[in-house]
């Protein structure tokens, strides 16, 4: 449900622009970011931090495009978001415990060592600069219907191959009592 949730406003972007273009794409966009945080709020009681930085670079790109009338702004805004991710992870990179190992951590085995961690956070900030460089060479080079088709179809294949390979790595790395408890 919460992949769904987060999917969202990509989707209704996605169908807005086939129907009516991307500047009123856009204006969706925004209105379902904003929609997506309210909900987070009435449901959880607070808003997650990845839900605002995004929200917060719809509001700021959507609507620098919808003024400018210029739909460079909004193609822009997955990079600068990937490049931010990307140096979260870098900057927590080489502390006691990486981000990822802080946000998923309690979640597996505490055998897992550092090595491991820094590994897959390494793994992360590559895809996330990957992800923010493939964005703009779509958003340069091909037109606004085919980045718009990209955004959803392809990101959204490319990010889950990148997690199926993190889940056979972290799975590899378990400890085998671990494995054998899953039997």
């Amino acid at each position: 449900m919460k992949l769904f949730t987060d999917f969202l406003p990509i989707i209704l972007f996605f169908i807005a622009y086939k129907i009516h273009g991307i500047y009123t794409a856009t204006e969706v966009l925004i209105v379902a970011a904003i929609i997506l945080m309210a909900w987070q709020w009435w449901r959880r009681g607070h808003i997650e931090t990845m839900t605002w930085v995004s929200t917060l670079l719809i509001l700021v790109f959507g609507g620098l495009t919808l003024y400018f009338h210029n739909d460079t702004f909004i193609k822009v805004k997955p990079s600068i978001l990937y490049l931010l991710f990307a140096g979260v992870l870098l900057f927590t990179h080489w502390r006691e415990k990486p981000l990822l190992e802080r946000l998923m951590g309690g979640q597996l085995p505490a055998t897992l060592p550092q090595s491991f961690w820094r590994r897959l956070n390494a793994y992360w900030i590559i895809f996330f600069l990957f992800s923010a460089i493939l964005n703009l060479v779509v958003a340069y080079s091909f037109s606004t219907g085919i980045w718009v088709d990209y955004k959803l179809f392809g990101m959204l294949g490319i990010t889950i191959i990148f997690v199926l390979f993190q889940a056979v790595l972290i799975s590899r790395a378990l400890p085998q009592e671990v494995k054998d408890g899953d039997s």
